[in-house]
């Protein structure tokens, strides 16, 4: 039986309002990047009176948003892949072998996720500095340190998520693969984690993002060296001037990585989520 008339009218007026409020901050963030700033920073105006490709090339010299690039990068992928790796060997023990503590385990992996991350701040800052002083192994300010920072965000969620998802999958296969001759690993590697591929895509995106878009503790964990692009984009504004044309250029630049990825996977991802939600 085909909906009320009503309720048809109802959901596309819905769903243009939620068009418009969602596209509405995307065009002003595009047509603010193509305006000199003296339009910018004037009156506002829906349709530009002259559009400029200048502020996409001066923003690699005003700042040196290139070398935030790569830091922003080797950090992030670095965080990804160490939090992908250690989350499918951390999953796949407590999804298929039972030991002591192991409700002890997931639940305090999932808790992790409870407390706010500032909480941490303090405590790492000075746990960095006191390993530095003691061992000369420099994490505060370095692109390593940062990295593990960023695996106590992203690897507990990871953990957990790949726990569900790995339940999904049936043990049968890897009671097949054993009778073929694969060890545990052999198991893991030729069987499990083919099947889970979706799962593990969501969690490297995840992951990816979580670190590509992190500003506390990169603007405390850093220096000028090793600063990421989710701070760098604060050089912009400067004591004598702000470069809003420069920052929306910016921002819709170092967006570029994250909305390909995501639209690239986003078959992976979807299918993650929900048969790592639903058992």
């Amino acid at each position: 039986m085909a909906p009320p008339r009503s309720f048809t009218w109802s959901r596309r007026v819905f769903l243009t309002l939620l068009t418009g409020f969602v596209l509405v901050p995307v065009y002003v963030m595009v047509s603010s990047s193509l305006k000199p700033l003296a339009d910018v920073t004037g009156k506002f105006r829906w349709l530009p009176s002259g559009l400029t490709f200048r502020p996409y090339i001066d923003i690699w010299s005003t700042v040196p948003l290139a070398k935030y690039f790569v830091n922003s990068l080797v950090v992030a992928g670095a965080a990804t892949v160490c939090s992908v790796v250690i989350a499918v060997f951390a999953a796949y023990a407590v999804s298929r072998y039972a030991f002591h503590g192991k409700r002890v385990f997931t639940v305090t992996v999932l808790s992790t996720q409870m407390f706010p991350g500032i909480l941490f701040l303090l405590p790492l800052f000075l746990l960095y500095v006191n390993i530095g002083n003691a061992t000369g192994i420099a994490l505060f300010g370095s692109r390593g340190g940062l990295i593990l920072t960023y695996l106590t965000f992203s690897l507990p969620f990871s953990i957990w998520m790949l726990i569900g998802y790995f339940d999904s999958v049936p043990r049968d296969l890897d009671e097949a693969a054993l009778v073929d001759g694969c060890g545990p690993l052999g198991a893991l590697f030729r069987v499990v984690v083919p099947a889970a591929i979706p799962g593990i895509v969501a969690v490297a995106v995840y992951a990816f993002m979580t670190a590509w878009g992190e500003v506390l503790f990169a603007s405390v964990m850093t220096n000028d060296t090793t600063r990421t692009l989710a701070v760098g984009l604060q050089g912009y504004s400067t004591q004598n001037n702000v470069y809003w044309n420069q920052i929306m250029a910016a921002s819709l630049v170092v967006s570029v990585p994250v909305v390909a990825g995501f639209l690239l996977l986003q078959r992976y991802l979807v299918a993650g989520l929900t048969a790592g939600a639903v058992k």
